[in-house]
């Protein structure tokens, strides 16, 4: 990878958004292998912890792809489009759950990223905004991941107006779940994220993410169904049985594990 630096420690999945000097801009290459990566987080992984080196998380389009899109046609525009969709779609699909860090900014594309992670953290120094319009363009791209995360009368008008918005408004609005004042309370909340994640059983922490992004789409038949059936296979799940045992015999289960940062 050129553009993305990655680690695994004890199943805890680290990518870092690797472009300081460019504020991790995206551009074709790094939007690649963002998805390339996502497709391949390993099976056994229990949390991604997603990031950006330096003092941006991400500043959303690289200036020279902008550059270049100013000559492409309609049809090699919507091609790229269709990639960027792809990435966000490869990370909101990823069966582990994605805790992202963001620090600085996160502008535009960015914003797709946090909308697809399941928790946020963010400094509360650090500036949000829908760019795009700005630049004549709209958040076309991720406005279904947004939205899936926030409500449209809550976040519609910063959308539209493309105006700068802060950490702890984006709380307010569900893009952001945690907000601290420094870098070192950062470390420490992404830690807390991450043990939290390392106690409960992995299966189920999976199963529990693919619950929350469905049962709202399903009818109210479908729901009693999938729903049922979801405690009923966890019950009777080596998961299941290790955890109510565990419980019952007042001791720690197979899986709980925990988990220090350790520098790249």
């Amino acid at each position: 990878m050129k553009w993305i630096k990655i680690s695994n420690t004890n199943n805890v999945y680290e990518v870092i958004l690797n472009r300081p000097e460019l504020r991790n801009a995206f551009n074709p290459e790094m939007i690649e292998e963002i998805t390339t990566v996502f497709k391949e987080i390993p099976a056994t992984t229990r949390v991604v912890i997603l990031r950006g080196a330096g003092k941006v998380f991400c500043a959303g389009a690289d200036l020279e792809w902008m550059k270049s899109m100013v000559s492409y046609t309609f049809e090699e525009n919507k091609k790229d489009a269709i990639k960027l969709y792809d990435m966000f779609q490869a990370v909101q699909n990823c069966r582990a759950p994605i805790l992202t860090v963001v620090q600085g900014a996160a502008m535009g594309g960015a914003l797709g990223l946090m909308a697809v992670s399941d928790m946020v953290i963010a400094l509360d120094s650090s500036q949000f905004c829908f760019s795009e319009v700005r630049l004549g363009l709209a958040p076309a791209v991720i406005s279904s991941f947004v939205l899936q995360k926030s409500s449209l009368g809550l976040i519609a008008p910063w959308m539209i107006s493309g105006k700068v918005f802060s950490a702890d408004e984006a709380l307010r609005w569900g893009l952001v779940h945690q907000v601290v004042t420094t870098v070192e309370e950062l470390e420490v909340g992404l830690a807390s994220w991450v043990n939290a994640l390392l106690e409960a059983a992995p299966e189920a922490v999976q199963a529990t993410k693919t619950l929350v992004n469905q049962v709202l789409s399903l009818s109210e038949e479908q729901a009693k169904e999938f729903t049922a059936s979801l405690i009923a296979a966890r019950r009777v799940s080596l998961e299941g049985q290790e955890g109510l045992k565990s419980f019952l015999e007042k001791r720690t289960p197979l899986w709980k594990t925990s988990w220090e940062k350790k520098e790249c």
